[in-house]
């Protein structure tokens, strides 16, 4: 797929590109139906993720915790799964196109977000990346559609070209993740209104984020990955790219102290 003149303008003044019906119905039911029966018996050690927030007994993040790298799982059905959608040849001429070069693929999850989860705070995701030079590139696949309603993705237009700002405290009422960035005056959050089957591209300097999920019965289910460019020289050492033939690329770790120097601890984990 070759973009648009009108969609590389959009991506350069916002920072995000949303590509509706991108992936195809049967191939989201898969998706979806594979990972609900990872599920199944309830978050699975090693690769659910329990640390984020303070999940309680009848939170339903603590029933569906999100899962980290399931690509790396080849032991289990959604591992093999995640690797080919990683790896999609679909996606590889979007990303080199925004990225303006070849593109490596460096993390996968997958968010379930049962009815009243809460959501993840406004952030910038290069803050936990820590791509130098540059940044890093997500792939957001819906698979379910995602609005307002059930806690859909909202992006800041026009911040792909801040900096990386020291996140603030969020409000874990709301919240599942403990950092906020506030946009600067005058940029508000846009309410991305994806269908099952849009994928969202957005570049890690752009402030973004959910609502909690308040329906009654709706899951707002994602496929996410994230990318960086072939010219990357660092990368938190949470993250390994792989180019999109499948091998493994050796990148230094960035052992900066990023936008907080000593003032905040860094990440603890993969984002």
């Amino acid at each position: 797929m070759t973009l648009s003149s009108q969609q590389r303008a959009a991506y350069a003044r916002d920072g995000f590109l949303a590509l509706r019906g991108l992936i195809a119905p049967d191939e989201i039911a898969l998706i979806r139906e594979t990972f609900m029966a990872q599920a199944s018996e309830g978050p699975v050690p090693g690769l659910s993720d329990m640390r984020s927030g303070s999940p309680t007994g009848n939170d339903p993040l603590a029933r569906y915790p999100r899962m980290m790298h399931p690509h790396k799982h080849d032991d289990k059905p959604v591992g093999p799964l995640a690797r080919r959608y990683m790896l999609d040849a679909r996606l590889e001429p979007i990303l080199a196109e925004l990225f303006g070069e070849a593109p490596y693929a460096c993390q996968s999850m997958f968010y379930f977000k049962p009815p009243g989860a809460r959501g993840q705070d406004l952030h910038q995701d290069n803050f936990y990346l820590r791509v130098k030079p540059g940044t890093c590139l997500a792939a957001w696949i819906a698979v379910d559609d995602a609005d307002e309603g059930n806690g859909g993705m909202m992006c800041v237009p026009g911040t792909n070209s801040l900096g990386i700002a020291c996140p603030e405290p969020s409000d874990p009422a709301l919240f599942f993740t403990s950092d906020h960035v506030e946009p600067p005056p005058g940029h508000e959050p846009r309410m991305m209104n994806l269908k099952a089957g849009d994928v969202l591209f957005f570049n890690g300097s752009v402030i973004h984020g959910s609502t909690p999920n308040t329906s009654a019965d709706r899951f707002r289910r994602s496929l996410i990955f994230h990318y960086v460019p072939a010219s990357t020289v660092e990368i938190s050492h949470w993250y390994e790219a792989i180019s999109f033939a499948g091998d493994k690329m050796d990148i230094a770790i960035n052992m900066d102290g990023g936008p907080c120097g000593t003032a905040q601890p860094a990440p603890t984990g993969p984002h």
